[in-house]
């Protein structure tokens, strides 16, 4: 089984709100916003630094982690195309609450906290899709601290991140497919849980025919037998 999956569809989130504010406030953030193109592996800004720019994923993806001070990483979300980066630094002034490094080769659309809050300014009616945004991610970040919490095995995690994915994907019967880009290391950040572990969790989820992989396709035959394999 390879270690890492080569689409780069995997998502924790799918928020996408520049396709949810209004049209006049989407271009003129846009048209404002610095394009930059970055390397995979680029830190964007660490936790507890200034809440000085935010980000527009233009293109790629930007993961978002929190780490402790012995070097572990949970990650928190992978934001896409459509996205903003630090939006809630930029509305409350505090630090950067996560660290922001790009996944793949990404394209940015940059622009300061004042450009950003001078828009807010001009069009306040987007205020509104911005707070149903930080809602939706306040929501993920309460399921992913239920699966980490409350699933008492690194299996039991991994299934429960798998079926969250999957509602993402295509539907095909009683079960479902999505490409799966990370590796597993990065799964593992995901969970709390080991690259090792996620190799032999994912090998025992495809021994017992609950997964299977075609390419950098992951599917789920059958989404009831992994829901009762997570105990969900």
């Amino acid at each position: 089984m390879n270690d890492s999956y080569g689409n780069k569809e995997t998502k924790a989130s799918g928020g996408e709100v520049l396709g949810r504010l209004q049209p006049a406030i989407a271009l003129e953030l846009q048209s404002i916003a610095r394009p930059v193109s970055y390397p995979q592996g680029v830190v964007l800004f660490s936790e507890m630094d200034p809440a000085e720019n935010v980000f527009l994923v233009l293109g790629g993806d930007v993961k978002l982690s929190i780490n402790s001070r012995d070097g572990r990483r949970l990650i928190l979300q992978i934001a896409g195309k459509g996205e903003i980066v630090g939006l809630a630094s930029a509305l409350s002034g505090a630090p950067y609450e996560m660290t922001a490094e790009t996944l793949y080769p990404t394209k940015l659309g940059i622009l300061s906290r004042q450009e950003f809050l001078g828009a807010l300014l001009r069009h306040p009616e987007a205020y509104q899709t911005l707070i149903e945004e930080l809602s939706r991610q306040f929501t993920r970040a309460c399921d992913q601290l239920r699966t980490l919490g409350l699933s008492s095995s690194a299996p039991q995690k991994l299934a429960r991140l798998l079926l969250d994915w999957s509602e993402n994907g295509q539907i095909n019967g009683a079960g479902a497919r999505f490409h799966f880009s990370l590796t597993h290391q990065e799964v593992g950040e995901f969970i709390g849980a080991t690259r090792e572990t996620v190799t032999r969790t994912l090998s025992e989820f495809k021994s017992r025919h609950l997964i299977a992989f075609h390419g950098s396709t992951l599917s789920i035959p059958n989404k009831i037998a992994l829901e009762s394999y997570a105990h969900c």
